[in-house]
């Protein structure tokens, strides 16, 4: 639908007011959005994506189609002259501000320094990189953020995975080195990706695993011990400069394009402060449990051993990585059981994560 093929009223408007008047007056509130079906919610983003498009320096009649929904509401936006963006709409309460800038300043520095291509943020009109809209179903307004539409294609599809897992180790690495040199800006802030903030059953970033779908009584027990054993694991593994710092934390194939000679790491949402051998986890998100795990880890390693030094009790350790990642999303499918990914995911995948579970307990208790 083109964004000026529908009247939208934004806050502080009187149309904002009279359609927030008409909502109460049926019953229905700001604070509705959770409670609506996946269908409402849909819709009510859609419209916000095309709100948000006034507030940038682009042509009439641009078209906006959602192409992903997971933690944010992500839209390509495309111009009748073939110019495209790519807009995303945050989640509420997930990051503030000063996170999402945070991570623009990330990107923006490992692109000017060539360690690696990352998305090009486009300011708003107001010289804001990061926007503020509002609908009258939100109970507040959403941060929303547009960038240049990155051009190329994931590696490895339709073609044997070796040379794009050593690849995503080569770059892995050169952005770890990045990340200890670094000198962040004294405002910096992102999330803590330890084990309390993963797997911990106070303030998990993600929800719990114990309310993953299909996580029954049996079920709870085994992934319990599991998450016992990664516990003292880490706690032992330590939190040391060489080891814990600011990593991508989803740097996996789908987040890697290849454009020519180019090569671009996209989507810095997860982005924050975890273990580095967490990044070697997130490559064989969702397959973990394939014959071929373990030679795509020994991928990884050859090609980021070719940048950076890896020790041994390092890639050791990798497998309680992988142990975390598919428990932390468990824990995610069950906390966004109405997104695609989940639907598609679901029970199979807890019902998956049994056998991993058993080997790993197996392995290392």
């Amino acid at each position: 639908m083109s964004s000026s093929s529908r009247r939208l009223d934004l806050p502080g408007s009187f149309g904002f007011w009279l359609g927030q008047w008409r909502n109460d007056r049926a019953g229905l509130t700001v604070t509705d959005f959770d409670a609506l079906t996946h269908d409402q919610q849909l819709g009510i983003l859609q419209e916000t994506a095309e709100a948000a498009t006034a507030n940038y320096d682009l042509p009439a009649d641009v078209s906006v189609e959602m192409i992903n929904l997971s933690e944010n509401a992500t839209y390509r936006i495309a111009a009748p002259d073939g110019r495209r963006w790519a807009l995303r709409i945050h989640r509420d309460g997930y990051h503030t501000r000063t996170a999402i800038q945070s991570e623009l300043a990330w990107l923006t520095d490992l692109r000017q320094t060539g360690i690696v291509s990352t998305p090009v943020p486009v300011a708003g009109k107001d010289g804001e990189q990061i926007q503020h809209v509002g609908h009258a179903r939100l109970a507040q307004p959403r941060h929303v953020v547009l960038s240049q539409w990155e051009t190329g294609s994931e590696p490895g599809i339709g073609e044997a995975l070796e040379e794009p897992f050593e690849l995503l180790g080569e770059v892995t690495a050169r952005m770890h080195i990045h990340a200890r040199q670094w000198r962040r800006p004294s405002w910096f802030s992102r999330h803590v990706w330890d084990f309390e903030t993963s797997l911990g059953e106070e303030h998990p970033h993600w929800g719990r695993w114990r309310d993953g779908m299909g996580v029954d009584a049996a079920k709870a027990k085994l992934f319990g011990r599991t998450t016992d054993l990664i516990g003292r694991r880490l706690a032992a593994f330590g939190k040391g400069h060489d080891r814990f710092g600011l990593i991508h934390c989803d740097l996996r194939l789908a987040n890697l394009l290849i454009d020519g000679k180019t090569v671009k790491v996209i989507d810095f949402d997860d982005c924050g402060f975890g273990w580095y051998m967490y990044d070697a986890a997130t490559p064989i998100s969702f397959y973990e449990h394939e014959p071929q795990a373990a030679d795509l880890i020994q991928s990884w390693t050859t090609g980021y051993r070719r940048v950076l030094d890896l020790p041994k009790a390092d890639e050791d350790e990798i497998p309680t990585f992988v142990m975390l990642r598919r428990l932390l999303l468990v824990a995610w499918i069950g906390s966004h059981a109405e997104t695609d990914l989940a639907k598609s995911m679901g029970l199979p995948y807890t019902e998956g994560t049994v056998g991993l579970c058993e080997a790993y307990l197996s392995k290392f208790s």
